[in-house]
């Protein structure tokens, strides 16, 4: 009889765990506490920056060549492509290895990668506050996924295929050794059980306590003044980088809002909160907002949210065999959708016996 497989957690890694198995013929179930898709998972969001330069982490710069593909993969099964194509516009206020890293990489990969003038910075984008910015660069291979839009067709592709599909299943215990996950008092049996369960994955998986810790991070969405909105409406991702921290910034382009979020890590919180940013969330990303942007109060503001990632502090993947029957997908500081696809490949291919399960943390944490 064909191997059943429990997978628990309906975000991105989860979903694709459940594709990769579904269309290599096992039988899967999948166990989400939320609606599927879930508003509370880090994979619900408008877009996300997927990119090849990753500064000094040049493994994750070539690990994306292989994502690239999954999700070209994906963009067929779902008869449709939930990818813009921006490229990057990246400011440096600092020294950083960054720059010397993404140059290596992209220059193996054979991607496109620039500096450019700020004067020129200036003309094209005067949104921006280029105050003590020391140089900018362009880079090709980056651009917009849209997660909403992917995770509802996962959803849906995955009924298709004949995943059994549970929400409101909030899994209380899994036992990798007998591969068994428990359900309101019930225990449901498999021959193998992933665990990618996002910000709650350490309540199921104690080794990851202190490890991968839950962090809640603050997002805004904001409404471009008038004057500057043909601007922002041809605008690349954009990142800037400074001693502080960096900022990040998707445009508000193909329907979506203008983002605004930063790339430190509060490391604290409780993923069961709700994801209203309160002042306290919002008081270090509108002070560094206000550092890249000019003019910031003129924005109207749509929404203040919060979000929660799992964090590492060398912000990378764990993803590993857990005893006999288990697999853990625990993705990292909000770089985990771009990856999502690729982790969850990666995971089925290794159950398949594709791919030798010992060398799946190495792999995913960028270190082959």
């Amino acid at each position: 009889m064909t191997a059943r497989i429990l997978i628990v957690g309906g975000g991105i890694a989860g979903l694709s765990a459940a594709w990769g198995l579904a269309k290599r013929g096992f039988r899967v179930e999948l166990f989400e506490q939320g609606p599927l898709p879930n508003p509370a998972s880090s994979s619900h969001d408008e877009h996300r920056i997927i990119r090849h330069a990753y500064g000094e982490m040049q493994g994750y710069a070539h690990l994306i060549v292989q994502a690239f593909a999954v999700w070209e993969q994906l963009w067929q099964a779902l008869g449709r492509r939930h990818y813009l194509e921006t490229g990057s516009l990246n400011l440096l206020r600092c020294e950083t290895p960054w720059y010397e890293g993404t140059r290596e990489s992209l220059a193996a990969l054979g991607i496109g990668f620039h500096d450019v003038p700020l004067d020129r910075v200036a003309a094209m984008r005067p949104m921006l506050n280029l105050d003590g910015v020391q140089r900018a660069v362009e880079t090709d291979g980056a651009g917009m996924l849209f997660p909403v839009r992917i995770v509802t067709d996962l959803v849906v592709l995955l009924g298709r295929l004949g995943v059994r599909l549970h929400a409101g299943a909030k899994v209380t215990a899994v036992d990798p050794v007998r591969g068994t996950v428990t359900v309101g008092g019930r225990v449901h049996e498999g021959d193998a059980v992933v665990v990618a369960a996002g910000a709650w994955a350490d309540r199921l998986v104690p080794s990851l306590k202190g490890i991968g810790v839950p962090s809640r991070q603050a997002v805004l969405y904001l409404a471009p003044p008038p004057d500057l909105a043909e601007a922002w409406a041809t605008a690349p991702v954009m990142i800037d980088m400074s001693q502080d921290g960096d900022v990040y910034c998707l445009p508000p382009r193909d329907g979506m809002r203008l983002k605004i979020g930063d790339h430190v890590f509060s490391r604290r919180g409780n993923p069961d909160e709700d994801r209203i940013a309160t002042e306290a969330d919002l008081a270090r990303l509108w002070t560094a907002a206000r550092a890249c942007y000019r003019d910031l109060d003129r924005y109207a503001v749509l929404e203040p949210k919060a979000c929660f990632y799992t964090v590492t502090k060398d912000e990378r993947f764990i993803v590993r065999p857990l005893d006999a029957k288990g697999w853990l997908i625990s993705a990292c500081s909000g770089h985990g959708f771009k990856f999502g696809a690729l982790m969850g490949e990666g995971v089925a291919a290794a159950i398949a016996g594709e791919r030798d399960p010992a060398g799946v943390e190495a792999w995913a944490a960028g270190l082959e």
